[in-house]
């Protein structure tokens, strides 16, 4: 991925056409303290982060405990990427409004006559194009995070599972991530949580058992995977 021309994000314009109105914002110490930061600021804003890193991606996302599987993962990659891309789509209808509203706005001051009138739509102006400058820089980084899941995507497709049918994997891979839940509860877990990971796992091992297509994946699988292994002291109340 390559960084495009300048012309887009690039906070610079807006920054010295507001100086003035800073100027009269702030006293001259903080003015003067911010003036001196001006191209750090610049800095910051274009490589400030906006979505997620690749590894944050990779570790809070595709954590093991959630996804334990690779099918598991490369679904998610699509879920995620699948939203990004139908954001990036919407973006670009809102960056489009706002060019047309700028615009507008532009002749509209070029036929005020009222000279306050003008200043106000002056204001309005330069607060649609800090809102395009937004827009270029949330539009580029929503690109990276889809590239990065198409890296990804292409990572964990190995050939190993389905990648056509989203639902193939999912009665091994939901059961193996509630087992992970499961041996997670503690005796502080509430009844709600118990009650949220016991009553899928029992439900999904039940239903595999009934499955033929499922025998071979269970043969292979661990064999307390079948088993709700929680702590003794995890007990579910009934009403007396």
């Amino acid at each position: 991925m390559t960084d495009t021309n300048d012309s887009l994000r690039n906070i610079v314009p807006t920054i010295t056409s507001q100086e003035t109105n800073l100027q009269s914002l702030l006293d001259p110490q903080d003015f003067a303290q911010l003036t001196s930061l001006k191209q750090e600021l610049e800095d910051t804003w274009t490589k400030k982060q906006i979505f997620r890193t690749e590894t944050e991606m990779r570790v809070s996302v595709l954590n093991d405990g959630k996804f334990p599987t690779q099918a598991a993962k490369y679904w998610q990659c699509v879920r995620e990427q699948n939203v990004f891309f139908e954001n990036l789509i919407q973006l670009s209808f809102n960056y489009r409004k706002n060019l047309v509203e700028i615009k507008k706005l532009e002749r509209k001051i070029a036929n005020e006559a009222d000279d306050l009138e003008a200043e106000l739509l002056q204001i309005e102006l330069e607060e649609k194009k800090y809102a395009r400058a937004t827009m270029e820089l949330v539009a580029k980084d929503r690109v990276r995070e889809i590239e990065h899941w198409s890296r990804i995507k292409s990572e964990l497709d190995d050939g190993s599972f389905d990648n056509k049918n989203v639902n193939t994997h999912q009665m091994t891979s939901m059961r193996m991530a509630l087992q992970n839940r499961a041996k997670a509860l503690t005796s502080g877990s509430s009844q709600a949580e118990v009650i949220n990971v016991l009553g899928p796992l029992e439900t999904a091992n039940r239903l595999a058992k009934k499955q033929p297509e499922s025998s071979t994946l269970l043969a292979e699988m661990s064999p307390d995977i079948l088993e709700v292994p929680v702590a003794e002291s995890v007990v579910i109340k009934t009403n007396e």
